[in-house]
């Protein structure tokens, strides 16, 4: 199992990237750090500056085939920077194109609006974003853990850090760890 975990060189909540990446990895998965640009990407505790980590491949480079799954980490700033590029865009939606499953937490499905993904599909976020997934089509629910398969491919999503453990679960077991 290789997963695509993609952040913005700035901004991601680093507790969505470390828990879930630690869950791949526990689960003998292999994850991989995407960025748009540059060596390593800083992450946030909320507001505040936290660890930096080493960047394992421009999403430029990558391709959705390349992965069994992506992992899109929240942050209020992460998907706002990742919602501007046309790499990261064309990243995401690639992986619904191609029916490959995606999860996202907190702020994350900023992206999928922009990737214009979260049409018909029914998924959680943080409350802020109920009316961008709503004005985009979507559906909003407030729910630890929602998995969507109301179209081409499995779609996880949760609302916050306290939500890990089930984002976890959840994404494994679609992502297909241990099957």
């Amino acid at each position: 199992m290789r997963v695509a975990f993609l952040v913005a060189p700035e901004g991601a909540e680093q507790i969505e990237l470390t828990d879930p990446w630690d869950a791949v990895k526990d689960a003998g998965g292999t994850p991989v750090l995407l960025s748009t640009r540059g060596d390593t990407v800083q992450a946030f505790n909320h507001l505040d500056k936290a660890d930096t980590f080493p960047v394992d491949q421009l999403v430029a480079q990558a391709g959705p085939g390349e992965f069994d799954g992506l992992v899109l980490p929240g942050g209020v700033a992460n998907p706002d920077f990742l919602r501007t590029d046309e790499n990261a865009v064309a990243f995401v939606k690639g992986f619904f194109d191609a029916g490959l499953p995606v999860a996202a937490i907190c702020h994350a499905p900023w992206t999928l609006v922009e990737a214009d993904v979260v049409r018909g599909r029914t998924l959680t976020s943080y409350p802020s974003l109920r009316t961008d997934i709503e004005n985009a089509g979507g559906t909003w629910v407030d729910e630890q853990v929602r998995v969507c398969d109301g179209g081409n491919n499995k779609l996880i999503t949760s609302r916050k850090p306290a939500d890990l453990a089930a984002f976890d679960k959840a994404f494994l077991t679609e992502f297909g760890a241990g099957s």
